[in-house]
């Protein structure tokens, strides 16, 4: 099957080069491809990242009421994922 892997969304002009974009929806686009291509395993450990993220409820992006930029988000869920608690 062709596939796919991208969030959808709008450019959002009104923060580009701000860096404080959520990386979420980017990065769940990338379990999409790892899912699709039988690395189910590693697709759930992304979603059970995501999970631990939101709540710990420390490290997020404004649109969430947080105040961490978005590489600050992405390695977070980067340390979520070697702590191995998720």
């Amino acid at each position: 099957y062709p596939s796919m892997f991208e969030s959808i969304h709008g450019s959002a002009p009104d923060i580009a080069g701000k860096g404080i974009a959520n990386p979420i929806a980017q990065i769940w686009a990338a379990g999409g491809m790892l899912k699709h291509l039988g690395y189910v395993k590693w697709y759930d450990k992304l979603i059970e990242a995501f999970e631990t993220l939101l709540q710990e409820n420390k490290v997020l992006t404004p649109d969430l009421d947080g105040t961490s930029t978005t590489s600050e988000v992405g390695d977070e869920i980067v340390r979520i994922l070697e702590r191995g608690n998720n």
